[in-house]
């Protein structure tokens, strides 16, 4: 059986080997894709419009992407099967069993991903269409689908376009886009007033994040998050005591043209209107081997410091939450070795009179994703090249704060208090149970007193 990778991936760049194509009588088209140089074989694929229109009514739908990223959306009506799993099943069928569902030694599927009973359940009869993120890696599958029997056939562009089509379809009517926006802002205060608005505005208050005359730049990346802060603050603005400015900044570093468009797409049915600068970040790091990430997130803030004084501003507000500070202290704790956090607010070292705020302190992810899925919002996540490099359908996994959040997770199941128990430990710190600790440049170790403290002890 052949692998994926000749088809796809060649070297660090994605691409499509001896790619022609044409329209079949139905309306759908025949990509003749050549595969390892000599097999040719002929691949259906079809648009995600033509399949919205419901040309192949009939059809069934497989969202290969990881589960985590199907259950943020995904077509109407898909079956997700992670494409792991259904690569092996399909490249080893003399030893899949498809009533246990196991591969092999009998190693078995976890519930709910049993490939083999989920593809025995698909009629062989009807079109299947495989939908990835991109479009890349689902043209393989089909193939594999394909000599399992199965009349299957692959989307165009992937969940991408399906995304980009769905977002130009909204912006159409300038009155159903304002009825729209006027919903999405009215959940915010009533439906999320308690698990995201009250939230919000404790934190601004209890932090002291704003006050009067301030002019804040509101650093909008395109994803959820920052996407939300903004809608936050123009309420607050709109609703709030304190008097104060906004400038919605809107850094483009190098998107691919699917993503910037969703950001603007994004920006317009919201409301919020974004001011827009470039940059050549993602080119600058595209050749850095160690720690692009990091160098990529501190160009961004220069970047947007600069940009944001240029314009008067005087702070600038990042779209941090809840889960990324309770993350932040145990990524502190158990690989630096570091009792520290992720802080509400930061005067900055490098541009005087500028500091950093992190409105949504106290709002947790979860009730994002709410906000956002009630909304049938869609977002771009990382959307950079690393991203798109190294995972077409649907972002790496493995990092450190990913390690964070599935342990969290872990002991949230044991304790159903573990997140605000984290978050808490950081603000009721006993300064006479520690070992050491300093600030700035002055350093503290309990020996210092140990034996003064002893004399003071009453008898």
């Amino acid at each position: 059986m052949l692998s994926c990778q000749p088809l796809y991936k060649i070297g660090n760049s994605l691409k499509i080997q001896g790619f022609s194509s044409y329209r079949n009588s139905d309306g759908t088209r025949h990509p003749e894709t050549a595969v390892n140089g000599d097999r040719k074989r002929m691949i259906k694929t079809i648009t995600a419009a033509e399949l919205i229109n419901g040309r192949t009514f009939d059809r069934t739908i497989i969202d290969i992407r990881p589960a985590e990223e199907y259950k943020k959306g995904s077509m109407d009506a898909a079956l997700n099967i992670p494409e792991d799993k259904l690569v092996e099943y399909l490249e080893n069928p003399e030893e899949a069993d498809l009533e246990s569902g196991t591969i092999g030694d009998g190693k078995a599927w976890e519930e709910g991903v049993n490939v083999g009973k989920l593809l025995a359940a698909i009629p062989k009869d009807k079109p299947v269409w495989v939908l990835c993120h991109t479009g890349n890696k689902s043209l393989y599958v089909a193939e594999l689908m394909s000599d399992a029997g199965f009349d299957a056939g692959s989307v165009e562009g992937g969940y991408r376009s399906f995304l980009r089509l769905s977002l130009s379809m909204m912006v159409m009517n300038e009155e159903e886009v304002t009825e729209r926006t006027k919903a999405i802002e009215r959940s915010i205060i009533t439906k999320y007033r308690k698990s995201i608005w009250r939230r919000f505005t404790k934190g601004v208050h209890d932090y002291e994040l704003i006050k009067e005359g301030d002019k804040i730049a509101v650093c909008i990346s395109g994803g959820k998050d920052s996407m939300l802060m903004a809608k936050l603050l123009q309420e607050l603005q709109l609703h709030g005591k304190v008097k104060f400015d906004l400038v919605f900044l809107v850094m483009n570093p190098g998107y691919n043209e699917d993503n910037w468009n969703i950001i603007l797409n994004n920006a317009k049915l919201l409301g919020i209107p974004i001011n827009v600068f470039e940059s050549d970040i993602f080119n600058i790091v595209a050749d850095v081997d160690k720690s692009p990430c990091y160098l990529c997130a501190r160009m961004r803030r220069g970047y947007l410091y600069s940009h944001a004084k240029e314009l008067g501003c005087n702070k600038i507000a990042l779209g941090h939450h809840f889960d990324d500070v309770i993350e932040t202290t145990l990524m502190g704790m158990l690989y630096s070795g570091k009792v520290e956090t992720m802080m509400p607010k930061l005067h900055s070292k490098n541009f005087e009179g500028m500091e950093l705020i992190r409105p949504m302190y106290m709002v947790r992810e979860a009730d994002i994703k709410a906000w956002r899925d009630y909304n049938n919002l869609h977002f771009i996540q990382c959307a950079c090249r690393f991203t798109e490099r190294c995972a077409t359908c649907g972002g790496e996994k493995g990092s450190k704060r990913d390690e964070m959040k599935e342990l969290i997770a872990e002991l949230r199941k044991r304790c159903d208090t573990i997140d605000m128990n984290i978050f808490n430990s950081v603000h009721n710190i006993n300064l006479k149970t520690v070992i050491g600790y300093h600030k700035g440049d002055w350093t503290y170790n309990f020996l210092d007193d140990y034996d003064e403290e002893e004399k003071k002890m009453p008898r």
